[in-house]
């Protein structure tokens, strides 16, 4: 099995090295092609996607991440279509300059090379992986869940085609077993990949980091806060929590702890409570959060790990502090670095919030909801890069390339 692996990823290697001089006319071509083509086959596609949600339990949080609908595939074909005309990030020279011994020395943009992505569940994210990649002139392994194996497949099925049709070797994009015991075998392979981006739980990533001699960069997991200050305008906080919580709370960037200023607790989550009840969401709650949301149907005492977990359903934790000395120390202990938000009427608390906050996307009176690639205006995305080196935030079209130098001579010697 090894070996057949070691062989399949020489060929995918292979195709990385025909994609570096592809023209950007041609990917665009192939991404355009393939937006077309899952228009086409949608009703397929949805079939078989069915094919895959039919086997979970449908009280499962991971069902919405699975689920293809026909808005869902029109996002999807709109978003490879957007990411086609995207300014091409390769070859892009960065640094020009000659040096004082007449030596011309460039510094451009180049491809990573062999993309590995390992994720879960959602099958969104293999056209996203594999647009990004092909646009960056990357070729890319695809390591899905088994819980969207078909759908999976049926993805890159149409991006091969769409990669033949462009005359372009359809191993540039590879998708391995579903099998778990396959991600072993991958870790070693070194040679043939460059870098191995993991999206998905936080159990998945941290093996990911720790089990790998390919370098990694990880796409956290997100326990997001949002801390309603004592001037926070109370029906803005109100629309915004429930936002943020109810939207689509198996994402990574859903709220998963509503931090309140005690000043202004009573007020704001018995408002709080009238309208997200009927969401059924339950609450977590501290002792001093739970003495006031006693009388709500779906509240609980909140244990000290409750205000560790990515909930990913509609559940969330409640902690009530003094100030925002409180909410920047809980956010400092509980947070994962991926979205924090505030709402405040005050500017300088606001400020003062987003200055101190360590995290990937910080926001004064939004919605966590809006860290992603997309909305922020850079295509897709592979996931949300929590970490601080190479990519960090949404991790998209600009950071899927390295860089090169390229130096010119006349017969200088050192």
């Amino acid at each position: 099995m090894q070996q057949d692996l070691t062989l399949q990823l020489k060929k995918v290697h292979q195709a990385s090295v025909v994609l570096r001089s592809v023209s950007d006319e041609v990917i665009q071509n192939v991404l355009n092609d393939l937006s077309e083509l899952i228009l086409q086959d949608s009703a397929k596609l949805l079939k078989v996607n069915a094919s895959d949600v039919v086997k979970q339990n449908p009280n499962d949080p991971k069902v919405d991440r699975l689920l293809l609908t026909q808005e869902r595939l029109e996002n999807i074909a709109a978003a490879v279509k957007n990411v086609a005309q995207l300014p091409d990030p390769t070859n892009k020279i960065l640094v020009k300059r000659t040096l004082a011994n007449k030596l011309k020395l460039e510094k451009k943009s180049v491809p990573l090379g062999v993309v590995c992505a390992i994720y879960e569940s959602r099958p969104n994210v293999t056209y996203d992986i594999a647009s990004l990649c092909l646009k960056s002139k990357n070729a890319c392994v695809l390591k899905g869940s088994s819980d969207a194996e078909n759908s999976n497949h049926a993805a890159v099925v149409l991006i091969k085609k769409a990669l033949r049709k462009n005359n372009l070797p359809a191993d540039a994009v590879m998708l391995l077993p579903s099998e778990r015991s396959i991600v072993d075998q991958l870790f070693t392979q070194d040679k043939y990949i460059d870098v191995i981006i993991p999206r998905g739980s936080a159990s998945l990533i941290n093996y990911v980091r720790e089990n790998s001699k390919i370098p990694v960069i990880e796409t956290g997991a997100g326990v997001c806060h949002t801390y309603v200050h004592e001037d926070a305008d109370l029906k803005k906080a109100v629309k915004i929590v429930i936002n943020a919580k109810v939207s689509r709370p198996s994402v990574c960037n859903a709220l998963d702890t509503i931090i309140v200023d005690k000043k202004i607790s009573n007020e704001f989550l018995i408002a709080l409570a009238e309208e997200i009840a009927q969401y059924n969401v339950e609450l977590f709650a501290d002792k001093p959060s739970y003495s006031i949301l006693k009388s709500y149907p779906f509240v609980h005492i909140a244990n000290p790990e409750d205000f560790d977990r990515e909930f990913q359903c509609l559940k969330a934790a409640i902690k009530v502090v003094k100030d925002i000395s409180g909410a920047l120390n809980h956010i400092e202990e509980h947070s994962t670095k991926h979205s924090e938000a505030i709402v405040s009427e005050n500017k300088e608390v606001c400020e003062l919030f987003l200055n101190s906050v360590d995290a990937a996307a910080v926001y004064a009176n939004a919605s966590t909801r809006f860290t992603d690639g997309e909305v922020f205006g850079l295509g897709a995305e592979i996931g949300i890069s929590t970490q601080k080196l190479h990519a960090r935030g949404p991790f998209a079209l600009e950071k899927l390339v390295t860089e090169k130098w390229i130096l010119h001579g006349n017969g200088q010697i050192r």
